[in-house]
């Protein structure tokens, strides 16, 4: 697989009698290794040994409905009260991270309402704020800890 612009945290892969797989520390299963599912544990590792965010506090590949479609979102991350604070969409390497990655993003948005958005394709990381009362999305420099991403909701 391709290398990243994400710290390699040791993902796990073996080779089975299927194919290739990748450790899902939060699923806790071995999965088929695609080149956005590496890219989804590469970011899921980040989350957890950079950013600070609880393994238990994270979702991978969240159900959402939309318009009477399941649909799933790539990461979500929670607070410890359970509300989710951050989605992320994964992309594989060679997809560019344009405004469809943004716009299916932000469709899944209106369903989670968090106040961080995350699209990455490992490659190219986009995070921003979004103060949905306002209507404002801003972009950041980096994505910021899981306290600060907690930090949105008032206590």
């Amino acid at each position: 697989m391709q290398a990243l612009n994400l710290p390699d945290h040791g993902v796990k892969t073996k080779h089975g009698p299927d194919g290739e797989r990748i450790f899902d520390p939060v699923r806790r299963v071995w999965v088929v290794l695609t080149p956005e599912e590496w890219v989804r544990q590469h970011v899921l590792n980040y989350l957890v040994k950079e950013a600070g965010c609880p393994v238990s506090l994270i979702a991978v590949e969240r159900k959402l409905v939309m318009n009477g479609m399941t649909r799933r979102a790539d990461l979500v991350v929670h607070d410890r009260r359970g509300r989710p604070v951050l989605l992320v969409e994964c992309k594989a390497p060679e997809v560019k991270v344009g405004q469809s990655a943004f716009e299916q993003a932000a469709r899944y948005n209106t369903v989670f309402r968090v106040p961080y958005l995350m699209v990455t394709n490992g490659l190219v990381h986009y995070v921003c704020s979004v103060e949905h009362d306002a209507g404002r999305i801003d972009f950041l420099p980096a994505l910021p800890p899981y306290d600060q991403l907690c930090a949105a909701y008032p206590a």
